[in-house]
């Protein structure tokens, strides 16, 4: 087979042999590690005590019950469209975490600090910081924990699709605690007739509210991870100030009483939302292409064959693979069909990155890396496929 020959440095540390070995990453990961579980535990502990306060246990349980019902359309939509390179589930859980309870805390003493300040001075004081200040901090706050995961994992963030799954998470998590507050406090206010019609306008109609406003900062961080230039400097920030535009019409509709909530929602809201999922299912299938494209100058070179470029291009290819190793083999045999799948569309996408210059300077030893973990893979289930050879 014609294989590319290993670059120098792939060479060089082809026995393991790492560069400039030093125990600082190590405390520095630690450091920022147990930052970040310091800051979970605070928010925790704040959330919760702001949900007792301001709506008593009882009310807190069955807010708590309502506001999971809209995670379980939220979520599995964010996880769907990570179907082709699946992120690690603790960086996942840490976006909507960080969004539950880092940035939900945040927001409640910044938003109440504001509502205060502005009350001393405009009568309006909860409409102006709900249309001005509520948008600005609350997206700040989501599109801070994306940026971090895009620090912590930066070899791995690979586009617009990781950065509108990381965004989605840490919107969806920010919105379950809110909502706890605000179905606690209509149960308290209203009873059983308050928090349907709270529910109603926040789970049914709004499921997708935050999610949807923070989306835009992840496809902005998404475009500057994968790109060069001044116009990918910039796109965190514009994916930003749309974020917060879009946030700040949707409670200026909230204010603006029942006719204007719903002239803002049909007119404004679902058209944005609609093009938010044409946005989203093209940059999907768009990874998808570009695995393919990526894949096929590795088959040239013999690493892969054509049917498995074919099968690792789509979902339903990928999906048939695992369904025949499971049947053919069991349980080992699909597990190496899956590191098989997964390994390579790591390789596509790190292919990306060296394409545009974004892949740091131990991407050829982390291409060979995954070369060989591909073909070590293979041999798990290739001696017995119909189709892959």
């Amino acid at each position: 087979m014609n294989r590319p020959v290993p670059t120098g440095a792939a060479r060089r540390h082809r026995g393991g042999v790492r560069a400039n070995a030093t125990a600082r990453p190590a405390l520095r990961r630690w450091l920022l590690w147990g930052a970040i579980a310091l800051l979970f535990v605070v928010g925790a502990l704040v959330v919760s005590a702001a949900i007792g306060l301001q709506v008593g246990g009882r009310a807190a349980g069955v807010a708590l019950v309502a506001a999971v019902v809209p995670l379980l359309v939220v979520v599995p939509a964010f996880l769907w469209l990570d179907r082709f390179e699946a992120e690690p589930p603790r960086y996942l859980m840490f976006a909507f975490g960080w969004g539950a309870l880092v940035a939900t805390t945040v927001a409640i003493v910044l938003n109440t600090g504001s509502m205060i300040f502005l009350s001393e001075t405009y009568i309006d004081a909860d409409e102006i910081a709900s249309v001005v200040v509520a948008p600005i901090v609350e997206e700040s706050l989501k599109g801070l924990g994306v940026l971090l995961v895009l620090l912590v994992r930066r070899r791995e963030f690979d586009g617009v699709i990781d950065g509108v799954v990381y965004a989605g998470l840490c919107a969806a998590g920010f919105a379950f605690a809110e909502n706890v507050l605000y179905l606690g406090q209509a149960y308290n206010d209203q009873g059983t007739a308050g928090i349907a019609a709270t529910f109603f306008v926040r789970c049914v109609l709004g499921p997708f509210a935050h999610p949807l406003f923070t989306l835009w900062t992840g496809i902005g961080i998404g475009i500057a991870a994968s790109r060069r230039g001044v116009l990918a400097r910039l796109a965190p920030f514009v994916g930003l100030a749309f974020a917060i535009v879009v946030h700040a019409a949707w409670n200026l509709s909230a204010v603006a009483g029942i006719e204007g909530f719903w002239s803002a929602y049909l007119l404004l809201q679902v058209p944005i939302f609609l093009t938010a999922i044409g946005v989203v299912v093209w940059a999907r299938r768009r990874e998808g292409r570009l695995i393919h494209e990526h894949l096929v100058t590795y088959a040239r070179h013999g690493w892969l064959t054509p049917p498995e470029v074919t099968m690792l291009g789509t979902i339903g290819g990928r999906r048939e693979a695992r369904r025949w190793a499971q049947r053919a083999g069991g349980r080992r045999m699909k597990q190496a069909m899956v590191a098989f799948q997964d390994d390579a569309v790591d390789l596509a996408m790190l292919r990306q990155r060296m394409t545009h210059g974004t892949a740091g300077p131990d991407a050829a030893d982390r291409e060979l890396t995954l070369l060989h973990s591909i073909t070590n893979a293979r041999a798990g289930f290739r001696r017995q496929s119909p189709v892959l050879v």
